[in-house]
């Protein structure tokens, strides 16, 4: 195995994001309840950030690679003005059939090549979802370019490192139900120096960096014993940023 940076060649399982379909929500046997049990967690830490900085409720935010609408439709629910973007349709459709408010607007487009103008947003997400393309640094230069000045950059990704090749692909493959190969793949995984260089490189000072790990509880072992992950699994913030890390980044200016 080579611990090395993400090769053009890597052979990452994106399809498998199109076949969920309402899985995204109701399914225990499945790695997608990790991604909800992570945003129980992720998405207060979010909205709460994005009230803090901007007085307004109709802050406009673009949700990069929002899947299922798990960050997209709670901060509708906040009363934001939200965009969610995803490459999959059959997502997307999802995210809009579980969006109480019918608010957020969903749209089928390319991280790398963003359909809107310069600065038409006040925040811009990337959660999950910049260890799944070959080249992050091109979504962070587009995130940046429809920010505008002083907004706010939110990301969570994985560490590269054999800790997070062990437990974060490895431990999942065994432990979780119907993990499908090649989920995540650890040369596209990205260490925390790597993404404050690529926010640097297009202006965006990382205010916030925090490690992110599940909760050791009842719920865990119970997912090692079962490989089902139920609704009351946890994440919680962690000092160190050895596995997952998520952050906040300012827009210069």
């Amino acid at each position: 195995m080579v611990i090395g940076n993400a090769s053009p060649t890597s052979q990452i399982n994106n399809e498998l994001y199109h076949q969920l379909g309402e899985r995204w929500y109701t399914a225990q046997d499945d790695p997608v309840a990790l991604l909800r049990a992570e945003s129980r967690t992720r998405n207060p830490w979010v909205a709460d950030l994005i009230r803090q900085h901007f007085t307004a409720n109709d802050t406009p935010i673009l949700d990069i690679g929002c899947g299922g609408g798990f960050l997209s439709n709670h901060l509708a629910q906040a009363g934001f003005r939200v965009m969610g973007l995803d490459a999959s349709a059959g997502s997307l459709r999802i995210a809009q059939r579980y969006d109480a408010t019918s608010s957020a607007c969903y749209v089928e487009g390319n991280a790398y090549h963003l359909p809107y103008d310069a600065e038409t947003f006040q925040a811009v997400c990337a959660m999950d979802f910049l260890e799944h393309v070959e080249a992050p640094a091109i979504v962070v230069a587009e995130a940046a370019r429809v920010l505008r000045p002083g907004g706010l950059f939110f990301f969570a990704t994985f560490n590269r490192n054999f800790i997070s090749w062990l437990i974060g692909i490895k431990g999942v493959e065994w432990f979780v139900k119907n993990t499908p190969p090649r989920m995540h793949e650890l040369s596209l995984f990205i260490k925390p120096a790597e993404m404050r260089a690529m926010c640097q490189a297009n202006d965006l000072r990382v205010r916030e960096l925090h490690g992110f790990s599940p909760v050791i509880n009842r719920a865990f072992w119970r997912m090692l014993a079962t490989g089902v992950v139920g609704d009351d699994f946890r994440f919680r913030f962690v000092r160190h940023t050895i596995m997952g890390y998520l952050g906040v980044a300012v827009k210069a200016g």
